[in-house]
């Protein structure tokens, strides 16, 4: 021993118990981990559905040519076609087939609810190459002129609504995370004064041996580390089982737009990584706030 000063190895970690099962600590985190990787999940979700969405609807449009009098409808068709041939701008246009008409329709007409004299306008889906959006005026009055009947729909503008309405909801995520990231800190914060005023016994009798406030610090800073790793992974495993559950579901339901809000290898990646950077946080927060305390004492 040099100068009053010796290490503390596994022996006296046993000064401080570290029953992960016993005290309510583990379980807040883990609670709070749960909440904190569902907002997350949610909100990287969100963002995978916007940029779905803003590919999808950035790069298209619809072309439905109205006309009640089939052989002039299938004419104005067949005129705007070959326009969107040579048309700047246009990837590929292609005509909506009979049969998937048909299926986009049954929801609401039923299964061969399809007559022959019923007049279903023809749909040309249209793929603009980047920047093409800049001529969509140019591509409707063009399209207006060999085919009167038809309009030209900016998919664009019919989703800007539900893109506002996401990005609406990323913030909130966003909000979710950071105020459950403080709780969390709060949490750490009193059950590191608490764990202080229970020992305050034992920290005295560390003092005399010659254990510095650093040394101290550090067997709060494991006991807490212990704590927050253990509910950070079962807060991560309960919600992972929700996520899946949550998957399945939607899934089963074949929404395109809810599936381009399913969570990618990356984002996987990123939640399981919560849990570690928790436990980092409450390493931290433990540390600063022992030896702030143990300043003060002295």
């Amino acid at each position: 021993m040099k100068a009053g000063v010796r290490k503390f190895g596994t022996a006296d970690r046993r000064l401080l118990p570290e029953g992960r099962l016993s005290g309510p600590m583990p379980w807040v985190i883990a609670i709070m981990m749960f909440l904190t990787v569902l907002a997350a999940a949610t909100g990287l979700g969100l963002r995978h559905a916007a940029e779905s969405l803003g590919e999808n609807a950035g790069s298209r449009a619809t072309i439905q040519i109205v006309e009640a009098n089939p052989d002039r409808r299938e004419a104005e068709a067949v005129r705007a076609l070959g326009l969107l041939e040579d048309f700047p701008g246009i990837q590929t246009a292609r005509r909506i087939s009979t049969g998937e008409m048909e299926t986009l329709l049954e929801p609401w007409l039923g299964e061969g609810g399809l007559e022959a004299d019923l007049p279903i306008p023809v749909m040309i889906d249209v793929a603009l190459q980047p920047g093409a959006y800049d001529r969509l005026d140019a591509l409707r009055a063009a399209i207006e002129e060999v085919a009167p009947s038809a309009r030209v729909d900016n998919n664009a503008q019919w989703l800007a609504p539900l893109a506002r309405l996401i990005d609406a909801l990323k913030l909130l995520a966003a909000g979710l995370v950071l105020l459950m990231v403080g709780a969390l800190a709060a949490t750490v914060v009193l059950a590191a004064r608490a764990a202080l005023d229970t020992h305050r016994d034992t920290i005295e009798v560390l003092h005399l041996m010659g254990a510095t406030d650093v040394q101290v610090a550090r067997l709060f800073q494991r006991r807490i580390a212990l704590d927050a790793l253990f509910g950070g992974l079962v807060g991560l495993a309960a919600a992972a089982l929700v996520l899946l559950a949550i998957g399945r579901r939607v899934g089963a339901i074949g929404s395109e737009l809810l599936g381009s809000a399913g969570l990618p290898i990356l984002s996987w990646l990123i939640l399981a990584a919560l849990p570690v950077a928790g436990v980092f946080l409450a390493m931290l927060v433990a540390r600063t706030t022992i030896l702030r305390a143990l300043g003060r004492l002295l």
